[in-house]
């Protein structure tokens, strides 16, 4: 972190700040692309306890909560900051405290009056002055993203059409989705695949178990495509297809556990499709219920399937233009 913290300093700069979770990263990294600043740095944060438990309360010695390298930095803080998760909110809270100007991504669950700006997705239902609510969560995903992918992935063009991508997450504590409702509802997307002659790209998260991964194997062995396992641990790298799974995509199915991955095959201009829906509780439940509610997402068995283009679904560049202008930056 040094490096990073030493040029970051640096008046008119802006920090990203995360606790290191792709999702994290990628929603604070996308904020600041869309407000097209000049100079940013993502950092990665690593919370010492108690700090780490408490976050994003402050307590006694919070200025020490990332290390030495990070408490220095407080004496010439960027002129932006931008975190996302709870360890970053705790973060974004002591910038503030040393003069940066703010923006909190996520529901820090406390009084959104600790930051200049608190970003968080409407299935939260957080409110106030300096609450800017969004549906889904921030992602890069638009149409320059798309026909950069299509230009990368080029090759996926002589996969047969239709072409289903299928993402793959994991269970979590909000999703009741499992391993027999995986089973049959691949079987099923496996049988109108076979009818249509079309191919099938699959990719898989961190947080896929093997058994999700060779229930996907096992359906859809026959189909001819693309499949793309994430490991479990460590950097997937550069060569996940998943922007080519998305940007060469006539259909998406998802399973329902990522608000992240759903948001963003809602970016695109294709039917989505979000397997499990109605297992989903809290505020997971919420967030499919508004976008099936809007009609841009549809459960495995709704209507007759279609690959007509659609209105995408992008939060970000709106989210900006509100953060520019509250900030006046």
């Amino acid at each position: 972190m040094e490096r990073a913290v030493q040029h970051a300093a640096l008046s008119g700069e802006a920090w990203m700040l995360s606790d290191g979770h792709a999702g994290n990263v990628r929603q604070a990294v996308a904020l600041a692309a869309a407000l097209e600043l000049a100079h940013t740095h993502a950092i990665t944060l690593a919370p010492r306890a108690p700090w780490e438990w408490l976050a994003p309360r402050m307590a006694p010695g919070s200025r020490h909560a990332f290390g030495p390298d990070f408490s220095r930095a407080l004496a010439s803080p960027p002129a932006l900051a931008i975190g996302c998760g709870r360890q970053a909110a705790l973060a974004t809270r002591l910038l503030r405290a040393a003069g940066s100007r703010v923006v909190q991504i996520l529901d820090p669950r406390l009084d959104p009056k600790h930051w200049d700006l608190v970003v968080a997705p409407e299935h939260d239902a957080l409110a106030g002055e300096n609450v800017i609510s969004l549906i889904g969560s921030l992602h890069p995903v638009d149409d320059a993203w798309l026909a950069e992918a299509r230009d990368g992935f080029d090759l996926f063009a002589q996969l047969p059409a239709p072409r289903t991508t299928l993402l793959i997450g994991g269970p979590t504590a909000q999703s009741r989705y499992d391993e027999a409702a995986l089973g049959r509802d691949l079987a099923l997307l496996a049988g109108r695949l076979r009818a249509e002659h079309g191919s099938v790209l699959v990719t898989t998260s961190r947080r896929t178990p093997d058994a999700w991964r060779a229930i996907a194997q096992r359906q859809l062995a026959d189909i001819p495509g693309v499949r793309w396992f994430a490991p479990a641990s460590g950097d997937a790298g550069e060569d996940n297809p998943y922007p080519g799974m998305l940007a060469w995509a006539d259909r998406i199915v998802c399973t329902p556990d990522s608000v992240n991955m759903v948001s963003e095959a809602c970016a695109t201009r294709v039917p989505v499709r979000v397997l499990g829906m109605d297992g989903c509780d809290g505020r997971l439940r919420g967030f499919h219920e508004s976008l099936r509610a809007s009609g841009r997402v549809q459960g495995l068995d709704d209507d007759a399937w279609s690959t007509v283009a659609v209105e995408p679904l992008r939060e970000t560049p709106r989210v900006a233009r509100l953060v520019r202008g509250r900030l006046g930056l």
